[in-house]
């Protein structure tokens, strides 16, 4: 009896090679049961193929034409041309994750339709959302570029929505733009027309005066006063009186010519530098540029991206596999130790 207990024990031991031999056959039908199965319920009859396409690209620096292309910038910052950095490129993210995107998306390609969603279910939308944000994702690279991956039963669809979206970014950003753009060009538009009407009206004036014989006030004091110095040495009462007269005249409009010039002068200033403004904005209200560099576009796959059928059967089998040995280890030690018991008994 003591031999016998050994021999289990010494069992229990054993190299572990030999007790899957001793199992060999059970464990070779179930690993052939579960690559059988996992190859039929990984098949496209159990789970749909899915294929992706990807856009990648890089946002741009600059957000105002104006400021890139008319603006003095030394630093460059500002360059049409220049790729954007971090920042640019969270703000890109966020764009693509907007539901002014993900609408226009479900809206063009009727994904509720095309999703397989219960029109009349009472939360499709969720489902609808859900499963958008599970087909289509958004990604910054560790190069600041930005990754849009769209996958879909329908290769031409997953590539015809990644180029969607990618076209969609200008649109949503520069509507977003535009609204801000328009507001504030009407702000220095109404500024700038205002400001050009009363330099107008100074300028009026002034013609006014001038008519009047006020040309230039302080040359013309001067002029008159030396003439009218020698005209009186002289004792010539008519050139006197025509003298004095023209006097009388600076005299009643000179100041007021004086501050009217050099008030024109001052709004003339200004309204060149308003003006300046008010083209700026006039450029940013009317027109656009692309937000972003696209460095590749999606395209039709060929080859579908899920599931992967190797890795399912080889998962599934290696699981059940493991399972079976664990189970079988536990079967054999409870087996063994009823003997034990019964051995022990006898």
């Amino acid at each position: 009896m003591t031999d016998k207990i050994k021999d289990i024990n010494n069992f229990n031991s054993t190299n572990f090679l030999l007790f899957l031999y001793k199992w060999r056959k059970p464990l070779i039908i179930i690993t052939v049961i579960a690559i059988i199965a996992s190859v039929i319920f990984s098949s496209p009859y159990f789970i749909t193929p899915k294929f992706k396409s990807t856009v990648i690209m890089f946002p741009s620096s600059s957000n105002s034409i104006s400021k890139a292309l008319l603006s003095e910038n030394p630093s460059g910052k500002l360059d049409i041309l220049q790729f954007g950095d971090e920042e640019q490129a969270e703000q890109m993210l966020q764009i693509l994750n907007s539901n002014k995107i993900r609408d226009r998306i479900i809206k063009k390609y009727d994904l509720i339709k095309h999703y397989d969603i219960d029109k009349t279910s009472k939360y499709k939308y969720t489902k609808l959302c859900k499963k958008y944000n599970s087909n289509i994702t958004f990604r910054r690279t560790e190069f600041m570029a930005v990754e849009i991956n769209v996958l879909d039963k329908n290769p031409q669809m997953a590539a015809d929505i990644a180029n969607s979206i990618s076209a969609l970014l200008d649109t949503v950003k520069n509507n977003m733009q535009k609204q801000r753009a328009i507001k504030g060009f009407k702000i220095v538009e109404k500024e700038y027309l205002s400001l050009k009407d009363d330099v107008q009206k100074m300028e009026d004036s002034l013609t006014s005066i001038r008519k009047l014989g006020v040309q230039d006030y302080e040359s013309q004091a001067e002029m008159i006063n030396r003439q009218l110095a020698i005209e009186l040495a002289k004792g010539n009462k008519a050139s006197i009186n025509r003298l004095e007269n023209k006097l009388d005249i600076l005299a009643k409009y000179g100041s007021a010519y004086v501050s009217l010039r050099d008030a024109l002068e001052y709004e003339k200033k200004h309204l060149s530098l308003v003006k300046a403004k008010y083209n700026e904005a006039k450029i940013d209200a009317q027109q656009t540029l692309p937000q972003k560099f696209i460095i590749n576009s999606a395209y039709k796959a060929e080859k579908k991206v899920y599931p992967i059928r190797w890795l399912i059967v080889f998962i599934t089998t290696f699981a059940s596999l493991l399972f079976s040995i664990l189970l079988i280890i536990i079967i054999d030690n409870i087996t063994n130790t009823n003997i034990k018991k019964k051995l022990n008994y006898h």
